[in-house]
């Protein structure tokens, strides 16, 4: 077919297509917008759920390899694409469910997460993306001693574009876990939990581990001498999920696992890969022109590392 013939015939369906979008009735009408609305919205859940997904950065904990402001594309694939958690425009929830992806979290990754919630709660009080950067996982041994972390007992370089605070955050909640003295500048040493892994429980030290089990789909009890789980007495818990450890590259102003605790490989949903807009994100939209000058430009097109 010529190129001639082929502008013809699209010029000759496109007449078609408004013939008979003119005969059609009202209803008739608001049918087709309607199937052509909701197969827009599969396709957005298809892919956001199964390629990439678009991020807002809301702090400065990791400055600066991404900054308050900056929107990011995020590669869901990588540890494993998930269903669609939401349809989107109502926020409606989804049952939930993720394919194996092709690697699990590493040391050095930077992370987009479900965050999994304050220490002292079983489940976060609203849903929640968070973005840290993994420094241990499972089976490590953390420990941070004046603001240097070492993992297996080796010291680990600083990320290269970690921006540090003047000074600690004042307001930081109390260290994970329950019980521990530790700070944000010298923590642990404390081990990520694996699966398999076999932890001794005792009325002693149930408080610290608690939350932990019941975070894994156990019910907790305990009297005077002796500690029950789903009702049977324990002297032994077996770990039954693989956990990392994040924190912002800016340690002194990131509310972290230091501060409410591991994070489940199946919460990990992503790494950043690009920085594909940045303005100031608190600057209100009735301010339009003034929003445009926030615009970073030397930002926009950054890899995330």
């Amino acid at each position: 077919m010529s190129v001639k013939e082929y502008l013809a015939n699209r010029k000759k369906k496109k007449e078609l297509q408004r013939e008979k979008l003119k005969s059609m009735s009202f209803g008739e009408k608001a049918f087709s917008f309607g199937k052509t609305i909701l197969g827009a919205v599969i396709v957005v859940m298809i892919i956001n759920g199964l390629l990439v997904a678009s991020f807002v950065v809301p702090t400065g904990s990791m400055e600066n390899e991404v900054m308050t402001g900056d929107f990011l594309f995020v590669n869901k694939f990588i540890y494993g694409p998930t269903t669609p958690q939401v349809i989107p425009f109502i926020n409606q929830e989804l049952p939930f469910y993720q394919f194996p992806g092709i690697k699990d979290p590493e040391k050095g990754d930077v992370i987009v997460f479900i965050y999994p919630g304050d220490r002292d709660l079983i489940e976060a009080q609203e849903f929640q993306y968070y973005l840290k950067r993994c420094v241990a996982t499972a089976g490590d041994t953390i420990q941070i001693i004046n603001e240097v972390i070492y993992i297996n007992g080796e010291k680990q370089p600083l990320p290269e574009n970690a921006n540090f605070s003047a000074s600690n955050n004042p307001n930081a909640p109390a260290a994970f876990p329950i019980g521990s003295d530790w700070t944000q500048s010298n923590y642990g040493p404390l081990v990520i939990p694996k699966e398999g892994d076999v932890i001794p429980i005792s009325r002693e030290n149930i408080d610290r581990w608690r939350i932990f089990i019941l975070r894994e789909g156990h019910k907790v009890t305990f009297d005077n001498q002796s500690v029950f789980v789903d009702d049977k007495p324990i002297t032994s818990y077996t770990v039954e999920r693989n956990y990392c450890f994040g924190m912002g590259d800016n340690r002194r102003n990131s509310l972290d696992s230091r501060s409410w605790g591991f994070i489940p490989y199946e919460n990990v949903t992503g790494t950043p890969v690009i920085v594909y807009w940045s303005w100031d994100t608190n600057m209100p939209f009735g301010s339009f022109f003034d929003k445009l000058s926030t615009i970073r430009f030397n930002r926009i097109g950054n890899l995330i590392d």
